[in-house]
């Protein structure tokens, strides 16, 4: 082999090593990119859970009171967070257990607050009609809330304390007793 041989074999390798060298390279940074793109994704997606501040947020309540009701408003209260619908038949059957509590345990600082997900407001008004709902019904009709809370199945409720941290979170429908037991749970101390 000659000289120009040699150097044409020399050359040759150091282009395969350049061109290794830039996969390489290449790899990492795509690899960073979709690593970056997966984990805003998925922050957008947090799950609210026991111990986690729950998000504030403004909606307008419903009840015939033309006000809004701000979650951060409620602070030193304890909050029962009912995500709820009018079709959903799990949620229909707890709203008088919800009803019949709420009386004396907004006497003793726990706020019952229940966030309608339906798209009208005239279904929501004709069923807190019906079951003659006196705790403040929201109305949530451009999902941000339920976005916020990442909910799935309803019915949904979030226990928070005085301090605005979840101390419960539960999917699906609560009897009566359960209900009353995590409202004692938030109840905050006198």
């Amino acid at each position: 082999m000659g000289k120009i041989e040699e150097a044409r074999v020399r050359k040759s390798q150091k282009k395969k090593i350049r061109l290794l060298f830039r996969s390489i390279l290449l790899f990492i940074m795509f690899s960073a990119l979709i690593f970056a793109l997966v984990s805003n994704f998925n922050k957008d997606k947090a799950v609210i859970g026991v111990s986690d501040v729950a998000p504030n947020f403004v909606l307008h309540q419903m009840n015939g009171k033309e006000e809004t009701l701000e979650l951060s408003g409620l602070e030193g209260k304890g909050v029962m967070l009912n995500f709820w619908a009018t079709y959903c038949k799990p949620c229909e059957e707890e709203m008088p257990y919800m009803e019949s509590l709420y009386p004396e345990y907004s006497e003793k600082g726990v706020e019952i607050v229940a966030v309608s997900v339906d798209a009208t407001k005239l279904v929501i008004d004709r069923f807190i009609d019906k079951y003659e709902l006196s705790f403040p019904v929201l109305h949530d009709n451009n999902g941000q809330v339920m976005d916020a809370y990442n909910i799935g199945p309803l019915p949904t409720t979030f226990f928070i304390n005085s301090e605005g941290k979840v101390v419960e979170k539960i999917e699906g429908a609560l009897t009566l007793n359960r209900l009353e037991s995590y409202l004692q749970q938030i109840q905050p101390d006198e």
